[in-house]
């Protein structure tokens, strides 16, 4: 299973923290530190579309309208902070966010 996110988001940590009270190997990915491939890239945006920017935070506010004006690939591969978080899969299933349903697919 792996977890895509930012080390300083709380979404983040707290996915993390509840996956591993319940018992999940979960390795986590710093998708700043650690940049996603275009094929990477590719799968998440196959699966969430332009749900996976994350229009409404501080980050994509600050952009220039260039990267605000472009498709979601390229928002992502040049500012991957702009990613909505956490996103997590374990290869077949796919999560976006840590609400109620993510935590229902997780958990249960």
């Amino acid at each position: 299973m792996i977890l895509y996110g930012l080390p300083t988001c709380s979404d983040c940590n707290k996915a993390r923290k509840a996956l591993a009270e319940a018992g999940l190997d979960v390795a986590f990915r710093d998708v700043r530190a650690d940049r996603l491939t275009d094929a990477e890239w590719a799968v998440l945006i196959a699966q969430f579309g332009d749900n996976l920017v994350d229009r409404k935070s501080q980050a994509f506010r600050n952009v220039n309208a260039w990267i605000r004006e472009s498709e979601a690939d390229a928002q992502l591969a040049d500012q991957p902070a702009l990613m909505a978080r956490p996103v997590i899969t374990d290869g077949t299933r796919y999560t976006l966010g840590w609400d109620d349903d993510a935590r229902a697919v997780w958990l249960s």
